[in-house]
């Protein structure tokens, strides 16, 4: 391939990475990873309602990593409050994952501007050292994408944004967050989740950990081949053989 053609190629990623992690950053500073309405049982059970009147009895809910707020209705209008996970939340949830979770994004944010700054060197530089070349291209668009190694066990190990998006996953649904949070603080009343869905962080997440999948495509697509994958002879060749144009 050209090298005019390569290094625009090049840029196209430095662009998609740079992308991926303003997107990454806006996702882990907002509220909408999740949203959904909670039912308050006591109150609803109290007077029986059903129908329409049960639209009484059915709050609001939204959150993200580090804040949120709900809307509980109990018959007698909404109370809205808001509420945040550091200090006020961390007795309740799971905070191991809710943690985990964070650091993974802020890995994938780490790596995707790596990832972008090496793009656009090997767009306008002279790469000469095989880590700033092909293989240090492909070495951090797979970090973003298979980065973290530590999970709940050692011997699990997935792609970043995949990690991300099960931890939090197993955090909202299997740990019942959205339940905790509406019955933080709450003695008289008990709330039960009513309808529950990601956002758009969520979603985000996931797009920018494709990405980086693309973007060890557009390396393959510009004429490299993936690494790890030359012959041991090959492999001992250095100093010109590295150099991509």
């Amino acid at each position: 391939m050209p090298a005019q053609q390569k290094k625009i190629l090049f840029c196209a990623a430095g662009v998609l990475s740079f992308a991926c992690a303003l997107g990454t950053a806006a996702a882990i500073g907002t509220q909408l990873w999740v949203k959904g309405t909670i039912l308050c049982k006591t109150g609803a059970l109290l007077v029986n309602a059903t129908g329409q009147e049960l639209e009484k009895f059915i709050g609001k809910i939204q959150y993200g990593l580090f804040y949120g707020e709900r809307v509980r209705q109990c018959g007698l209008g909404g109370r809205p409050s808001q509420f945040s996970f550091f200090p006020d939340l961390l007795k309740i949830i799971p905070a191991s994952i809710h943690v985990s979770v964070i650091l993974f994004c802020t890995a994938l944010l780490v790596f995707a501007l790596v990832g972008a700054g090496f793009f656009m060197f090997n767009a306008f530089g002279s790469p000469y050292e095989t880590l700033h070349g092909p293989v240090g291209l492909y070495l951090w668009s797979f970090i973003a994408w298979t980065a973290e190694m530590v999970s709940v066990s050692p011997s699990v190990a997935g792609s970043c944004g995949c990690l991300i998006m099960i931890l939090f996953s197993s955090e909202v649904k299997i740990h019942h967050l959205s339940e905790k949070i509406a019955n933080f603080k709450e003695g008289s009343f008990t709330f039960k989740t009513h309808s529950e869905q990601f956002a758009n962080s969520f979603w985000i997440i996931l797009v920018c950990s494709l990405v980086h999948f693309l973007n060890a495509l557009l390396i393959r697509v510009a004429g490299f081949e993936f690494p790890f994958s030359k012959s041991k002879d090959s492999a001992t060749t250095t100093g010109a053989v590295d150099l991509m144009y």
